[in-house]
């Protein structure tokens, strides 16, 4: 029985362009579907997370990760009695944006569109669904509904305050605010319960897993991780269970401990924060001014030390420092190379080109050529149009 509080898909805020329902799928579960099958959400199979592709086979790419996301989030959701299907279609979309090389490549590409209003990946989603991705006869992009649309702008909180100023520092990431004057999405509230989950579920999945790919890549050992809080105790409930068992089931043991640990946290908070906030409806959630779905002061200061152990073991490590500095070299070189001869993109590009009558226009369209490359295919076109491999040693 779904809670008062859930998004109703009979009540679901429609499309921009209307469409009849379908007859055995709900409207969430389509867009779910749509995302599901986009072109954009196979190319997360080549977009890595930390590591760049190369780097081998084992390690999280963003559609893995998106996948770990929605298994979290699916689970939560339904818990709590909301709707799985919303918050699926949120977790699915929330990484669609997503440039090559992980947040190097968003940084990288944020860099050179400074001049040209800034590059953000969660707007980049909202520009992919609603535009980019071209399948349809009767629209552009997927033509989701505004309930999946606001979830996938707003699922880490409100983007702008009471007054309309954006929240963070800078102007309005210039794909929202494009979209949103079209489609009011309401971005100075809260999204649905649905999208707050697959928000938690992302940070549930990326904890987990990079202390995982982080063991698996030998950029830190299990006895630098002992001391840290969720982990270290989950380690000494598995010897303590499991006496001499072998170091890879031992690591799995103890990770998928520290894995149960965050989601019994989300389930426990939030079930005592919903009922405290007595929501008759969705919209009650939209509107009561602070997140429902939350971890407790505790796991939220534990995760804390975990991601700042994480943010200087792993993240900037040596080896990451470098790859990271070789990949933003392969971008920096082709984002010039395609504003100064845009003839250099694919055919199927050139009539927007040609329409593009600003540099900004023109800014635009190579960042979305940019941001939609896989590591491979951005690593690939760099080496052919400038002759030299950023990856080679020595290079």
């Amino acid at each position: 029985m779904p809670a008062a509080y859930a998004c109703d898909p009979a009540q679901a805020r429609g499309r921009l362009h209307p469409e009849e329902e379908s007859a055995f799928r709900s409207c969430f579960q389509r867009d779910r579907d749509r995302i599901i099958h986009c072109s954009a959400f196979r190319r997360l199979k080549h977009k890595t997370q930390v590591f760049v592709e190369h780097e081998g086979d084992f390690y999280r790419t963003r559609l893995t990760h998106s996948i770990e996301v929605a298994q979290v989030a699916r689970t939560i959701s339904n818990a709590l009695g909301l709707d799985t299907d919303l918050t699926e279609a949120v977790a699915l979309a929330h990484d669609l944006g997503h440039t090559p090389f992980g947040h190097t490549g968003e940084d990288a590409l944020n860099a050179l569109m400074h001049p040209y209003g800034g590059f953000d990946h969660n707007a980049q989603t909202i520009r992919i669904v609603t535009r980019l991705e071209r399948h349809y006869a009767e629209f552009d992009g997927l033509n989701l509904t505004w309930d999946t649309l606001e979830g996938i702008a707003k699922h880490n909180g409100p983007v702008v305050g009471p007054d309309g100023l954006p929240i963070s520092l800078g102007p309005l990431p210039y794909a929202l605010a494009e979209y949103n004057a079209l489609h009011d999405l309401e971005l100075h509230s809260h999204a649905s319960a649905e999208a707050q989950v697959a928000a938690l579920s992302d940070d549930i999945a990326y904890n987990n897993h990079d202390l995982h790919d982080g063991l698996r890549a030998g950029l830190f050992e299990e006895e630098q991780i002992a001391h840290l809080p969720l982990v270290g105790p989950a380690y000494a409930e598995v010897d303590a269970r499991y006496p001499c068992l072998d170091p890879y089931r031992r690591q799995h043991e103890a990770l998928r401990r520290v894995f149960g640990a965050m989601v019994g946290d989300v389930l426990e908070t939030s079930r005592a924060r919903l009922q405290a906030a007595g929501c008759a409806d969705a919209q009650a959630i939209r509107d009561l001014g602070h997140p429902v779905i939350a971890f407790s002061s505790g796991m939220t200061a534990a995760i804390r030390d975990i991601r700042a152990f994480l943010f200087a073991n792993m993240y900037r490590a040596p080896r990451v420092m470098e790859q990271r500095a070789r990949v933003t070299r392969a971008l920096e070189a082709l984002f010039p190379l395609y504003m100064n001869d845009p003839a250099l993109l694919p055919r199927r590009w050139q009539s927007e080109i040609e329409a593009a009558t600003t540099e900004t226009a023109l800014a635009r369209l190579v960042a979305d050529y940019i941001a939609g490359m896989t590591d491979r295919f951005a690593l690939q076109e760099h080496a052919r149009l400038t002759g030299e491999d950023v990856m080679r040693d020595g290079s």
